[in-house]
């Protein structure tokens, strides 16, 4: 129940041990297929350019920076957490003449933090992450697309986290290139990105004035081998394509609407809990994410101590805070597979023990009791 990776469904364990092909193997490249129209369905998107890249979420990151980016381009970045940084640094790296636009943590942007910026920078890339894992801050995109390409630009967002808990549109908010990874909501272990590029930013790659500094993210060689012509570019990690094709399966079956649907009222149960234990969250009301809860340490509570405890005791994970939250939340994940009722009870009872045990003052059972009369009222509206 941490920030990643969650919890995985015994169907993908059971893929990864299936027998390894080779890369180019007819199976495979079934696979391959199969992989790309799921994702494509999961993105909401057309995009042919859509696959998963062999690496782990920050590498999905990097491939769609440096494809995008040539040394000199200009590159504005939404910095409300550890990962908007962390897109700003892979830029700059890149060569990209980079500005940050700022929030506190745990909040998100509104179109007028962008519009005298993107006038004065004229960038040809805006970044911004959709679930910031280190605040928890679920960031609306649609009007900031529409800024966004009405200064010309090209809209690369990160949805490592949200991809597969909440709805993640890239045709219909015009999302350019978009970047996730498989261990959070997709129950899938840690070692791909599915990524998507739109045409638009399919054509300024292939129009680039010089090579993609990366041979290994280079998407115009990448293209050739996710494409008809499947040219050999690099050995993909077989079992994890497997793992991965498997847990985009469990995802469909489900179905997208009830799969982000289980999500919220997990989230939902959750948040009652915490409620009546006085707990708070740290991102603002109406922009909190369902899949990772981001809450505040109530005061006097041993922060190492309580997580030390939680998962030496009762087996169970949650994050800690990382920059500017180092010590001041924890990050409770609610993701794909580990987002289950059993889950949010348990956690809460075993909560309530060890807060109990620090000497914090509540009502006894009041967690469980708030958590359970949210399933019932869900259920009584057929939403769980």
């Amino acid at each position: 129940m941490g920030p990643g990776p969650s919890d995985i469904h015994p169907r993908v364990l059971e893929a990864l041990a299936k027998g390894t092909v080779g890369h180019l193997d007819p199976y495979y490249l079934q696979i391959m297929d199969g992989l790309q129209n799921m994702l494509r369905d999961l993105f909401r998107t057309k995009n042919p350019m859509t696959f998963a890249v062999s690496a782990t979420g920050s590498a999905g990151m990097e491939a769609t920076v440096v494809n995008l980016i040539e040394p000199g381009d200009a590159m504005v970045v939404c910095v409300n957490g550890v990962f908007g940084a962390r897109m700003a640094d892979v830029a700059a790296r890149a060569g990209a003449e980079v500005t940050k636009i700022q929030r506190p943590w745990g909040e998100v942007f509104s179109p007028s933090d962008l519009k005298d910026v993107l006038a004065k920078a004229k960038p040809k890339v805006v970044g911004i992450v959709m679930a910031e894992t280190s605040t928890g801050a679920w960031q609306p995109l649609e009007e900031i697309s529409s800024l966004v390409h009405d200064a010309g630009a090209l809209l690369l967002v990160d949805a490592v986290t949200s991809l597969g808990g909440v709805p993640v549109e890239v045709d219909a908010w015009n999302i350019d290139a978009i970047y996730s990874g498989s261990q959070k909501c997709l129950s899938c272990p840690p070692g791909l990105a599915p990524v998507s590029f739109s045409p638009r930013a399919v054509n300024v790659v292939m129009n680039r004035s010089r090579k993609v500094q990366s041979w290994y993210l280079d998407i115009t060689m990448l293209a050739a081998y996710w494409g008809s012509d499947r040219v050999y570019h690099h050995t993909a990690p077989i079992n994890m394509s497997y793992a991965l094709y498997e847990a985009l399966r469990l995802i469909h079956e489900e179905g997208l609407e009830v799969c982000f649907s289980r999500h919220r009222s997990n989230h939902l149960a959750l948040k009652a809990g915490l409620a009546a234990l006085g707990i708070k969250y740290a991102a603002a009301e109406g922009y909190q994410l369902p899949m990772l809860n981001a809450v505040q340490i109530p005061p006097g509570i041993d922060d190492v101590a309580m997580r030390k405890a939680l998962l030496e005791r009762f087996g169970i994970e949650i994050g800690g805070g990382l920059g500017d939250y180092k010590g001041k939340v924890w990050r409770i994940g609610l993701m794909g597979h580990a987002s289950r009722a059993r889950n949010v009870l348990v956690f809460l009872a075993a909560l309530e023990l060890l807060l109990a045990e620090q000497g914090y003052t509540f009502d006894r059972g009041a967690s469980i009791a708030a958590a359970n009369q949210v399933y019932e009222n869900l259920a009584g509206k057929g939403k769980v």
